[in-house]
């Protein structure tokens, strides 16, 4: 019979710095004030401890557990279901690449590949210089901008290989980089106080975070009848060519309606004749 030895149980995790605690309690109470029941505070307070740190620390656990009356198993069981708490060291960037399924289709799969390539790290991994965390992600919600990458929760729509590799290249040299919508980029520890509920207070970034784009709202467009003309969807790599559009040309989906069986008498579906004729 094989010897398994469970080895020592785990101390304890220690607690933060007097001065680290008495700012992240301050902090802590604020957001606790906003909900009826404390308990209801655990996320946002997983944010908060993530800002510290980078990730959610066993500290972290500890300290959120202290203050809402909890178990840290209650904690852990929390802070991991959801992906957005880091359980180790990560970047300084979170590059996420959506895999899930139009935006894999549109070429977010060949985009996660090259990346890892690129980067020489795989899924959850961090480069050396510890300035870009790469990991695949589910949905983000914005199919009618596939592929997307997002950086630190923010968008970069419609995305190439090439263009993927020279944003993780711009972040790692310390270049400004702009999100295709929204507020501007800011640390990964920055982000996160921002999600634990504290306001963003650079100058321009509300302003800056903008509406919907105009693919998200072309359904919207069309249910107060607007139409727009039809748009010629060629093959990628191919470029537009002015010429008279045919009925084998592929329209795309996010163009106006084309005429129906039941919108247009002289294509009907199915038979015309009388039923025993």
């Amino acid at each position: 019979m094989t010897d398994v030895s469970l080895g020592m149980p785990q101390l304890p995790a220690p607690d933060y710095p007097a001065d680290v605690r008495a700012r992240l309690e301050a902090d802590a109470k604020e957001i606790i004030a906003r909900y009826p029941g404390s308990r209801s505070a655990l996320l946002p307070l997983l944010h908060l401890v993530q800002s510290e740190e980078g990730h959610v620390t066993r500290t972290g656990m500890r300290f959120c557990a202290d203050l809402l009356d909890l178990t840290t198993a209650e904690v852990t069981a929390v802070a991991t279901f959801y992906t957005m708490y880091r359980r180790k060291p990560s970047g300084e960037y979170q590059v996420g690449v959506c895999t899930n399924t139009l935006c894999a289709v549109m070429g977010g799969d060949v985009i996660f590949e090259e990346l890892k390539e690129h980067l020489g790290v795989g899924n959850n991994e961090t480069t050396e210089d510890g300035k870009v965390t790469l990991e695949h992600i589910e949905c983000n919600a914005a199919c009618d901008f596939a592929p997307v990458v997002m950086v630190n929760w923010e968008f970069f729509d419609n995305q190439t290989p090439e263009s993927a590799k020279k944003l993780v290249d711009d972040l790692r040299a310390g270049e400004q980089v702009s999100p295709t919508r929204g507020a501007p980029l800011c640390t990964y520890k920055e982000t996160a106080r921002i999600l634990a509920g504290f306001p963003d207070e650079r100058p321009g970034v509300v302003e800056a975070s903008g509406g919907a784009g105009p693919a998200s709202l072309i359904g919207l467009r069309l249910a107060r009848g607007e139409t727009a003309p039809a748009r010629v969807v060629h093959p990628r790599g191919e470029a537009p060519q002015d010429r008279p559009q045919t009925g084998s040309e592929h329209l795309s989906s996010h163009d106006a309606p084309q005429k129906t069986s039941a919108s247009d008498p002289d294509n009907p579906a199915g038979p015309v004749a009388e039923e025993g004729e």
